[in-house]
């Protein structure tokens, strides 16, 4: 047994105690190689991070196929790298090209692992560099989905302005739905109490006292609801407001998209 075979032998078994099953021993017609001697594949993926599923499919793998020469390690070994997912043909034959060189820095001492070390950071780095512009490519897509809300600002003219718009609006409809008959009524009602009185209506009233003229009482219509109804109404018709101006706003930015 010639040194070169011994020394050949040795890393081969050291291979298989440092990468265990991503090291095969495979057919030369499988191997690309123009051989007959044994070929050997490695199989490689990019470095995972800490966070990443040790179960989880990365979308690059890589296999590193080399045979030794006669030679070897004097001489370089023969090799080939073919894509098992993932990889393109342009990929392949840089970092080809980039494995035969360091090949060539390493001649006189085993060189497989080394080799097998590069490609490993190559291939980390071309899969880093995709997974970048991934990301970069949904950031720009999530802020291209931003809705940016436009519309007018709320103040009190405007708000003042909307509400006699609204109440203008509220009323017509009101007027709309109400028959003559209870339009007449609620005119009717508006009489204030001596007007009521004039028209001779207080007589059909039991216990009714009328109202001489010259007295010094002055007619009122009081009605302590009337405030806090208005209140109300002003709360009401505030939320009402603000809610048409949202959607005002939504369909305004939804225009603009």
């Amino acid at each position: 047994m010639t040194d070169h075979v011994q020394e050949q032998e040795m890393e081969i078994e050291a291979l298989e105690a440092i990468l265990m099953d991503e090291l095969e021993e495979i057919h030369p017609s499988e191997s690309g190689l123009n051989t007959s001697n044994r070929c050997f594949q490695i199989t490689l993926s990019p470095q995972q991070d800490d966070e990443t599923d040790e179960y989880s499919t990365t979308p690059v793998q890589l296999g590193l196929i080399f045979s030794h020469t006669e030679k070897y390690p004097d001489e370089v070994p023969l090799l080939n790298v073919k894509s098992i997912r993932g990889i393109h043909t342009s990929d392949l034959k840089i970092l080809k090209e980039k494995l035969e060189q360091e090949a060539l820095e390493n001649l006189g001492m085993s060189m497989i692992y080394t080799l097998v070390s590069s490609a490993k950071d190559w291939l980390s780095e071309i899969f880093a560099q995709d997974a970048d512009d991934d990301d970069d490519e949904e950031e720009t897509a999530e802020k291209d989905e931003v809705i940016v809300p436009h519309g007018e600002p709320v103040t009190v003219d405007t708000f003042l302005a909307w509400r006699e718009r609204f109440e203008a609006e509220l009323a017509l409809q009101r007027a709309k739905l109400m028959p003559e008959s209870a339009l007449a009524t609620t005119k009717e009602k508006k009489l204030s109490g001596r007007q009521w009185f004039e028209s001779g209506r207080a007589s059909s009233v039991k216990g009714a006292v009328p109202i001489e003229d010259g007295s010094d009482e002055e007619d009122e219509d009081f009605d302590f609801d009337d405030e806090e109804d208005f209140e109300d109404d002003e709360d009401d018709m505030l939320e009402h407001y603000l809610a048409e101006k949202s959607d005002s706003s939504a369909h305004s930015s939804a225009r603009a998209t």
